[in-house]
């Protein structure tokens, strides 16, 4: 950053600052991860000073040979990740491509059936708070089961021959197992829904072939971010499993609908990110997220911490810190953040304290992972978590150890 640094030495050493506290500390929040040095390459290209409102070969305005060129090459390598046949490569994050979605498929006063936050839903599956709830009508189901992550499919029945969603939305923010997509989808089919899966948090173990593919079982829709497993830029993506009136649909709700010109920079980047997910070696790296992610279970197990769902199947791992260690999530993510482990405070299910401090806190392993810890390492954090969460007063100690664990395994620049 040799420019930036002449000419804006402030914001210069702020972003020098973020890269130092990266390099010297634990990123566990399970929607970040590291990109490659080739996505950031990208990412910073001279693609940012283009506008290209619209989609390749249909653009409004000229010079877009290679505009199209990129991202022609970012749908037909996000079509072979996912196995369908339409991807809209242009929403700007996870939440506008959700947000999309509904303005396509459905209109204003339309039900849409989703998980609720607290049992590990997102924001954008129609919590009250945002502006979407006041145009649709979002119901919710949760889990049977708070101990096991079991979804109670029966009430979730019963909702939808009430209600009569147009949309069932599978999909979670918090959730540390996996869903059911064939029992949403038999739903979806009984009242007669459109089936959307929004898989952000798991994309990448599901095209890195360690969690099943919902389009196997027939959805229509999936949303996704383009960072947290799938490990590339902040964005979104949506995937259509056929081309068709659904696909001309969400493209036009894309644009001109709901977004102006696409970044494309930030498309570039994910063709990139994307061609990276098509190589063996990411594979692997989806395998060893989820193998790392329950070795730090077992040491909270074992230590009879309360985890949600008694566990995890996937990247993340949810924790009551009230019950197990008498700390609230934001007294917990404070301490742990002062240890040099960065993570979230997070509502529990049916949660009764505010999600400024809620009961819990998330974590778990995709940038880890990255950073090529394997499972002996990932016990030792959570060694270390339980060690602060038990006496706040040695987070100052357990951030040296961080600081030598780091130097061991360098802040990854390049794609392994």
């Amino acid at each position: 950053m040799e420019y930036l640094q002449k000419q804006d030495k402030e914001v210069f050493k702020i972003i020098e600052g973020e890269e130092k506290r990266q390099d010297e500390g634990l990123e566990l929040i399970p929607s970040e991860n590291y990109v490659s040095a080739a996505v950031m390459e990208a990412t910073a290209s001279v693609l940012t000073n283009k506008y290209s409102e619209g989609y390749p070969g249909k653009r409004y305005y000229g010079g877009q040979e290679f505009t199209d060129k990129i991202e022609l090459l970012a749908i037909e390598r996000a079509k072979e990740l996912f196995n369908c046949e339409h991807a809209n490569v242009q929403p700007l994050g996870g939440a506008n491509a959700n947000i999309g979605v509904y303005f396509a498929l459905l209109e204003p006063g339309d039900t849409v059936l989703g998980m609720d936050l607290s049992h590990g839903g997102h924001l954008t599956h129609g919590h009250p708070v945002t502006a979407i709830s006041k145009i649709f009508n979002f119901v919710r189901y949760k889990m049977k089961n708070v101990e096991t992550g079991e979804i109670d499919y029966e009430e979730l029945r019963e909702i939808a021959l009430k209600e009569k969603p147009k949309i069932i939305l599978a999909g979670f923010s918090a959730y540390p197992r996996e869903l059911d997509w064939k029992k949403f989808k038999d739903i979806a089919d009984e009242v007669g829904a459109y089936t959307v899966a929004d898989v952000a948090h798991i994309a990448g173990l599901i095209v890195g072939g360690v969690h099943e593919n919902p389009f196997d079982y027939g959805f229509d829709v999936l949303t996704t971010t383009t960072h947290k497993t799938l490990r590339g830029p902040r964005g979104g993506m949506i995937l259509i499993r056929e081309k068709g009136e659904i696909a001309k649909k969400i493209d036009k709700a894309i644009f001109p609908g709901f977004q102006g010109g696409p970044h494309m920079h930030q498309i570039a980047a994910k063709a990139v990110c994307f061609g990276e997910a098509l190589t063996p070696q990411f594979g692997k790296y989806s395998a060893q997220v989820i193998k790392n992610a329950q070795a730090m279970a077992e040491v909270f197990e074992k230590e009879g911490a309360r985890m949600i769902t008694g566990g995890t199947s996937n990247h993340l791992i949810l924790l009551d810190t009230v019950t197990s260690f008498n700390l609230t999530g934001a007294e917990a993510e404070k301490a742990l953040d002062e240890a040099g482990m960065t993570l979230n405070k997070n509502v529990i299910a049916d949660d009764v304290r505010s999600p400024l401090d809620p009961s819990g806190i998330r974590f778990g392993t995709p940038a880890v992972t990255t950073r090529k810890f394997k499972e002996e390492e990932c016990r030792q954090v959570a060694e270390w978590m339980i060690e602060v969460l038990k006496d706040v007063q040695k987070a100052g100690e357990v951030r040296e150890k961080i600081k030598d664990l780091c130097e061991k395994f360098p802040f990854p620049h390049i794609f392994v």
